[in-house]
């Protein structure tokens, strides 16, 4: 038998405070708050998507920075998560691939000047990485949330905060904190 959950969790949370080190966290929300409140001020859409658990992290962060920002005397974020419309995305899954569901809703929704966050563990999801491509063409900002050393989606981002694991709940783990930071941060000041 493995060791005790008491054990267990200090295990587990020593390894998410050791994986937040190093100031990367504040360094990348340094370079993405100025294209988040450039977004607000000019009324641009900021996309969010992932798969699984970035899905799910895509939402909440659309959910947060579109709700709890809102402040008297400033412009309301436009945000959407494009993971969650489940009638799109299965019918672009369905009639052309999987790999297009977040860049053929890009190719609907999106302007120039808006923002597109993909969200990725491993940074090698090809319906993440294609959405990340299209929105570059568009003129569309680009940015990521990757763990694994950024894989093949760091360089399709003009900026990345990549959370130095490979541990895919420390890397949600580390999502979910910027979602969290970003959104008191652009709602107190």
């Amino acid at each position: 038998m493995g060791e005790g959950i008491g054990a267990f969790t200090e295990h587990y949370l020593k390894e998410t405070v050791e994986s937040l080190a190093g100031g990367y966290i504040a360094a990348g929300l340094e370079q993405l708050l100025p294209v988040l409140e450039r977004a607000r001020s000019e009324g641009a859409t900021v996309f969010f998507f992932g798969n699984g658990g970035s899905a799910t992290t895509a939402s909440h962060m659309a959910c947060d920075i579109g709700k709890s920002t809102i402040r008297e005397g400033k412009p309301r974020m436009r945000c959407l998560a494009l993971s969650e419309p489940i009638g799109t995305l299965t019918a672009w899954a369905n009639d052309a691939s999987y790999a297009d569901i977040f860049s053929e809703q890009l190719k609907n929704l999106g302007r120039r000047g808006d923002v597109a966050v993909g969200i990725s563990g491993s940074g090698n999801s090809p319906n993440v990485l294609r959405a990340l491509e299209v929105a570059h063409t568009m003129g569309i900002h680009t940015v990521g949330l990757i763990g694994s050393g950024g894989g093949k989606m760091r360089p399709l981002c003009e900026l990345a905060i990549v959370v130095p694991s490979h541990n895919m709940q420390h890397i949600e783990d580390a999502h979910l904190l910027v979602g969290h930071l970003l959104t008191a941060y652009l709602r107190d000041q």
